[in-house]
């Protein structure tokens, strides 16, 4: 089945696109989306026409920033019901793992984890989703997004203490300085935002635990409506978890709540193995990281859980036929604008 997100996504979407010069309504026609899409933020739409209708818009407008500027004018409340359980949640820390209980209801295609180390945590966010074309607006977007709700707890004046972005630095990037500071790294290991762990735990000082209940009581009895398989769950966690050099059955398990032989029975019924997934997400993101140069080959050997290049090597030239060097020159990313940077600081 293919992964879903609620059309309030695009809640602003005809007005950012108006604002550039793109007829929203031809675009929507063109990538098979409902205009009432627009009016109705409970429709179902396809991820992937999303994300291609953004990447699209983009180009269209000559907008190398168009998703930030969807992200930029948003709202909480453009969430739908759900911003009411994510307004009144006790801390930051509590809106991210409502953020993951609902995922299905927010966007079946989303990921999302926490890591805490020292004083500093890092969230990061993965979009799994069968669109082969760069999704540099979607993931734009979904950090803005996660950083507006930051915001709705933390104040307007809160930055990250760093955003990660892991395509190429666009031509533009004044609205990522104001949005997250001066500290943007692009062509990075991952896609999120890193902040001070205190940041996470700071109280919300305007929750309200009874409104926050009830609406999770609502949200809960509509939660079960759309569920994505066991297997693009595991997908999911596997991406994220991967370049931690974690992404055992065991540890996936646990992360979506379940027992390894329960997930292995889950699998088992979505004619699916753990082992194929595992090496389907390896062979994406070894095509990821290699078209990063960035990258060398001994860091990319390590985010895909080999310890040694060799191992690494030999993997690779089993999937694709040809050593990943060999592979990176014959595969050049696109040329960057010149004089830009891989980052900004």
């Amino acid at each position: 089945m293919s992964a879903t997100i609620r059309s309030a996504s695009l809640a602003n979407y005809a007005d950012v696109a108006r604002q550039v010069g793109i007829d929203p309504l031809r675009m929507l026609r063109r990538f098979r989306i409902d205009a009432r899409a627009l009016r109705d933020g409970e429709m179902r739409v396809p991820v992937k026409r999303v994300a291609a209708l953004l990447e699209a818009t983009a180009d269209a407008a000559g907008c190398s920033d168009f998703g930030l500027r969807m992200a930029d004018q948003r709202r909480v409340s453009d969430l739908g019901v759900i911003s009411l359980v994510v307004s009144h949640q006790p801390t930051v820390r509590d809106v991210l793992d409502t953020m993951v209980r609902y995922r299905n209801l927010l966007n079946a295609a989303l990921a999302l984890h926490v890591e805490e180390a020292g004083d500093v945590a890092v969230v990061k966010e993965e979009l799994v989703v069968d669109f082969d074309s760069p999704k540099i607006q979607s993931y734009e977007l979904a950090i803005g997004i996660l950083s507006r709700l930051f915001h709705s707890i933390l104040g307007s004046q809160w930055r990250p203490i760093s955003a990660h972005f892991t395509h190429a630095r666009p031509k533009s990037v004044s609205l990522h300085r104001k949005l997250f500071g001066e500290h943007i790294e692009f062509e990075s290991d991952f896609n999120g935002l890193t902040c001070l762990k205190a940041d996470l735990h700071r109280p919300n000082a305007v929750v309200d635990p009874k409104l926050a209940r009830y609406a999770a009581q609502f949200v809960d009895s509509i939660n079960s409506v759309e569920q994505t398989s066991t297997a693009h769950e595991v997908r999911k966690s596997i991406y994220l978890l991967l370049p931690l050099g974690d992404a055992t059955i065991s540890r996936v398990a646990s992360s979506l709540g379940l027992h390894e032989r329960t997930l292995q029975r889950l699998l088992a019924a979505d004619d699916a193995a753990f082992s194929d997934l595992l090496n389907g997400v390896r062979r994406e993101l070894a095509e990821r990281y290699l078209s990063n140069r960035s990258h060398s080959l001994t860091r990319i050997a390590e985010m895909l859980g080999y310890s040694q290049l060799s191992s690494f090597t030999r993997w690779f030239v089993g999937e694709f036929g040809t050593p990943p060097g060999v592979w990176r020159d014959r595969n050049p990313p696109s040329q960057p604008i010149a004089g830009q940077k891989q980052s900004h600081r």
